[in-house]
């Protein structure tokens, strides 16, 4: 593999890895936004308890992007946790623009798609394990 293909993806697993980490913190911080989330969830027949895997897709799979370990797993988590985010939070904003005519879900859109990517591409050679 070439040295700027590595570079690369390490860029991108740093990016999404550590923006992502930074939410996850903040619900640990803020733990009463699992309240908000557990309500979302139970209000399209889910258990509330599933809001509990949030922490899967904003410490863990994070944690696993950024370290190369397991980089893969983690990007799927990450699109699962997205996914979940546009779904139970923004739905009503998928067709929408901003003030400044960029896209409403602009923010989560690159997470999922950077999650989508991670997954696809692997972790590089810049990685605890190497995919």
């Amino acid at each position: 593999m070439r040295h700027q293909e590595s570079i690369a993806k390490l860029l991108l697993r740093l990016t999404v890895g550590i923006l992502i980490l930074l939410h996850g913190a903040a619900k640990i911080i803020h733990p009463e936004t699992l309240e908000f989330i557990s309500q979302n969830l139970s209000d399209i027949g889910l258990p509330p308890f599933l809001a509990y895997a949030v922490y899967l897709g904003e410490i863990v799979a994070p944690l696993m992007i950024i370290f190369g370990y397991y980089a893969r797993v983690g990007g799927l988590l990450v699109v699962f946790n997205m996914v979940f985010a546009i779904l139970l939070v923004h739905s009503g904003q998928l067709f929408q623009l901003t003030s400044h005519g960029g896209w409403a879900l602009e923010l989560q859109g690159l997470y999922l798609i950077g999650g989508l990517a991670i997954m696809l591409l692997g972790s590089g050679r810049y990685a605890i394990r190497k995919e």
